[in-house]
């Protein structure tokens, strides 16, 4: 059915929950004894991994073996280093036949091509997470995946609609990029897939305003929080400034307290400005 559619970790560290709001910005993923503090970048970067896991229709359980494999390689940051010639998020390696340096510092490209091996790894679905993901990586200690298992799982629940309303991030005061909603729309076809191919965004288009530039994507229903946590995290980048998604708003101006009822939003839809 289509509908109008226009992350502290349980153990991870005291730092790691507080350090966002020292710096000003940061993001939560879920809600209470469930919730996930992540920086901006990490934030985006798990809004990227769920939204590929939709273009590519893959379930929960390699949503969660990426979010597990990503943390323990790089704490899910886009990095340009690694050992030996490992590069970005899941560190991997041109040398081996992952790809160029450039193509896996492209988180798009770098999860594609995980989820890719993945797939290919007999009964993966049915395997501990560690397990999976040592399948695929390879690594020196493959042990050490468990030990984002449960971060792992809420970010899947968050991250994948299953527990709604429960990604989003603020912002340091300052100045802020000026609107590029268009260059949004660029990047959710990257990440989501090219509209109107059975991928979870059907179609984009701006609303051409000059006081008050919007747009609207139109989006299959079950990745509908997949596509609204993309856009509150990637907000940033293209100068964002308010989500409104199935009664539910998050807006620049009062991003710390998260999404908030809308009645002027209607059910079902996702509004950008």
């Amino acid at each position: 059915m289509l509908i109008l559619g226009v992350i502290g970790y349980f153990g991870y560290s005291a730092y790691r929950h507080v350090q966002p709001y020292i710096a000003g910005s940061g993001c939560q993923a879920g809600t209470g004894t469930n919730a996930v503090s992540l920086d901006t970048q990490q934030a985006s970067i798990a809004a990227t991994i769920a939204g590929v896991a939709a273009r590519e229709r893959l379930p929960a359980h390699a949503v969660t073996i990426a979010y597990a494999t990503a943390m323990q390689e790089s704490h899910m940051h886009n990095l340009d280093y690694g050992d030996r010639d490992s590069v970005g998020v899941f560190q991997q390696r041109p040398s081996e036949g992952w790809g160029t340096e450039s193509q896996l510092e492209d988180p798009v490209y770098a999860t594609t091509q995980f989820f890719a091996a993945l797939t290919r790894v007999p009964g993966y679905l049915q395997m501990p997470v560690d397990d999976a993901a040592q399948a695929v990586q390879h690594s020196a200690d493959g042990a050490a995946y468990s030990q984002y298992d449960r971060m792992a799982g809420a970010l899947t629940s968050a991250y994948t609609g299953k527990w709604p309303r429960s990604v989003w991030c603020w912002y340091a005061p300052g100045p802020q990029p000026k609107p590029n909603l268009a260059g949004a729309g660029q990047g959710l076809t990257a990440t989501f897939g090219t509209s109107g191919h059975g991928h979870p965004v059907v179609s984009f288009a701006t609303q051409h305003s000059a006081k008050n530039p919007g747009a609207a994507v139109w989006v299959r229903s079950a990745a509908g929080w997949t596509v609204a946590s993309w856009l509150v995290t990637h907000a940033q980048n293209y100068g964002i400034t308010d989500v409104r998604y199935d009664g539910y708003e998050w807006k620049t101006a009062d991003a710390s307290s998260g999404w908030q009822a809308d009645a002027g939003s209607a059910s079902g839809s996702i509004l950008l400005h």
